[in-house]
Parts: structure tokens; C-alpha cells; sequence
């Protein structure tokens, strides 16, 4: 299995998100009710998302992030067997978290560095090398809010 950075080849659809969030200098990471292991926030789009929306609601549901400024950070494949899937990676700002809404995460746990027992650990180090690389500007941000 491997990792690239590659945009989203003609025809074929994102399949999933992948969210890098920051709270209060820490990154937010997601541990599933039904594993041990730790994650960076993600999922799939809903019917009639955009990239963007779906990483908004992805990162509410899972953590609790309502107000935060999101960037683009690349598309990348993931190959497998010869057959690539592709995802959308971005990275939050996140000014402010609220209690964590019903789902299937069991808790949520800020840290300086990527946990070592992560659920996903041929693909989670090397998203959150390209995540280290951004950096948020000062000015002309545009802040999010979540709908409640």
C-alpha cells in the first residue's frame, strides 16, 4: 500500500476526507468506539457534498469542532493492489469545541505528535507530514461555523 499526493483523476470521485485539526497548539485525534486505536478525523461525503462541507461535518461529529478556519491541503491516492481510492486532505484551526455530538467516537484526545497504536498506520504518518507543513495566515481568515 502507498501513499501519494495526486489530484483526483478525471471522472473518479473523492471518497473520503481526512481532517489535520489543531486546538490550543494540540491536534485532535479520534479513537472509535469499536477500536483501541487512535485516527486523525475523516470520513466519507454525503450525497451532494462538497469536499469542504463534508470535512466541516465530519470534524463536528467527531470532535465537537464548531467555529474553525479550514484550508486545502492536497488531494492524495492511496493504491492498494493496484486499485487507488482517492481523499482530500485538509487542516483546521479550531477556535472553539463544543461536546461531542452522538456518534460512533469514543473519545477524543489532543497531543503534540501522532500516536504510535494508530488505526490506519501505512497511510496516518504520512498525511500528517504534509499536515506539518501548513501554516495558517494571520489575517484574511475565513472562520467556519457549524450549524447546529
Amino acid at each position: 500500500m502507498r501513499v501519494i499526493r495526486e489530484p483526483v483523476a478525471a471522472g473518479r470521485p473523492l471518497q473520503y476526507v481526512v481532517m489535520g485539526a489543531q486546538h490550543k497548539g494540540m491536534w485532535l485525534f479520534v479513537r472509535h468506539q469499536e477500536r483501541d486505536t487512535w485516527e486523525i478525523p475523516g470520513g466519507h461525503l454525503e450525497d451532494g457534498e462538497t469536499p469542504a462541507q463534508a470535512a466541516r461535518r465530519e470534524l463536528y461529529e467527531e470532535t465537537g469542532a464548531k467555529t474553525l478556519d479550514l484550508v486545502t491541503v492536497c488531494d492524495y491516492a492511496v493504491e492498494r493492489a493496484g486499485q487507488r481510492s482517492w481523499g482530500r486532505l485538509f487542516a483546521a484551526h479550531v477556535h472553539e469545541l463544543v461536546a461531542l455530538p452522538q456518534s460512533e467516537i469514543a473519545e477524543v484526545r489532543g497531543a503534540l505528535d501522532l500516536p504510535h497504536d494508530l488505526t490506519y498506520p501505512t497511510i496516518q504518518p504520512t498525511l500528517f507530514r504534509w499536515l506539518q507543513e501548513v501554516r495558517f495566515p494571520s489575517a484574511d481568515r475565513s472562520a467556519g461555523h457549524i450549524p447546529e
